[in-house]
């Protein structure tokens, strides 16, 4: 049996709402256990400043230092980040003694696996520093400087949180964060086929964000409120993105709220949430075999209206991550404390049918803490 490790998952994902962080201990194989978890939400002015990075690094152009607001914000992203990892060791009673790795991914700002660029800001040298554990970060560059797509990266941990699951294959996993993502699972050992879908809470957070109607669409009880314009909902189904076969990954950013403009708050809010579901229904298009099940996580998994939109328009089970012993909030934190265990362990992080990479591929960057300088 191989050693098992205890690492501490870091995610900021593209929805932006703050830190997840999740304790695992590990073998980065079989061996899942589960340990605390914790979330951070970000504050406005934290939120403001990655939007800023994230805007300003559509300009930056290939071997040109990063923009100071990229470079500004890594640095905030990194001590928030240092101080959510101390806060939750001492609510729980840890200690670095006792933490072998930190899975850092940090956040995207740009992605654009076509130009074989992707970039993840936070600087692990100095969060290893900041909490004297060993850390992991820039998962996905390897990948995508060997030809992958650089997402997504959670299939192969979907798939040993899977391993144990009884019922027929294939099954999905659904990922519904700013992006949706799936993992495809069938029958055979290698049968895995990950893609992103198209956006998900992103384009619908913007757009109640952009009303002053708070941060998101609480319960989904604006699209329940309103009416989907079905014209520009085919409309949008028409991106030529849909057709490309997968894998296949997007920037937040691929798929604004633009098209819905003009159209009520509600309105709006209905016709996202149905795009979201439309373009997973789309993604079906692409797997050998439809699967018996789909298992929702991330925090669109939280809205009933984006929930009933999918069962509509799969036909078949689509159930929280609950409903099979899931943590579905924590999975992302938990998925890249599995992954620096992986790292560390000289294992592959993606796979040709997770990333579209040649073989599989290696990856990570690990950040010694008593080798830090101070």
């Amino acid at each position: 049996m191989a050693e098992t490790f205890k690492a501490i998952g870091l995610m900021s994902g593209t929805s932006m709402d703050g830190i997840d962080i999740a304790c695992l201990e590990t073998d980065g194989e079989e061996i899942v256990i589960p340990g605390p978890t914790a979330a951070l939400i970000y504050s406005d002015e934290e939120r403001a400043v990655l939007r800023c990075a994230i805007e300003a690094a559509t300009t930056w152009e290939e071997g040109a230092p990063a923009p100071e607001e990229v470079a500004r914000a890594g640095e905030r992203l990194t001590i928030a980040h240092g101080e959510a990892v101390k806060t939750f060791m001492e609510e729980n009673g840890l200690s670095s003694v006792g933490i072998d790795l930190i899975g850092f991914h940090g956040q995207t700002v740009l992605h654009a696996p076509d130009q074989r660029r992707t970039v993840q800001i936070g600087r692990g040298d100095q969060l290893a520093r900041l909490t004297g554990i060993d850390v992991v970060n820039d998962f996905r560059s390897a990948d995508v400087a060997a030809g992958g797509e650089g997402a997504p990266f959670a299939p192969l941990y979907h798939k040993a949180l899977a391993a144990s699951l009884k019922g027929p294959r294939p099954l999905a996993v659904l990922n519904l964060g700013g992006v949706a993502n799936i993992t495809w699972l069938g029958e055979g050992e290698g049968d895995i086929l990950a893609f992103d879908t198209g956006p998900a809470s992103g384009p619908l957070d913007d757009w109640v964000q952009s009303h002053n109607a708070g941060r998101m669409d609480v319960d989904g009880r604006l699209a329940q409120a309103g009416k989907v314009d079905e014209a520009i909902l085919a409309a949008m189904l028409g991106n030529p993105f849909f057709e490309v076969q997968p894998p296949k990954s997007l920037d937040r950013l691929d798929f604004p709220m633009d098209p819905v403009q003009g159209l009520s708050l509600e309105d709006g809010a209905a016709t996202l949430t149905a795009f979201t579901a439309a373009c997973v229904a789309r993604a079906t298009e692409h797997v050998a075999t439809q699967a018996h099940r789909w298992i929702v996580c991330g925090g669109g998994r939280h809205n009933p209206a984006m929930l009933a939109e999918l069962r509509a328009r799969l036909g078949v089970s689509v159930e929280p991550a609950e409903a099979v012993g899931w943590r579905g909030d924590d999975i992302e934190a938990e998925a890249f404390a599995y992954l620096a265990v992986r790292s560390l362990r000289g294992l592959p992080l993606s796979v040709p049918g997770t990333t579209g990479v040649p073989s599989p591929q290696t990856g990570g960057v690990l950040h010694n803490a008593e080798k830090t300088p101070a």
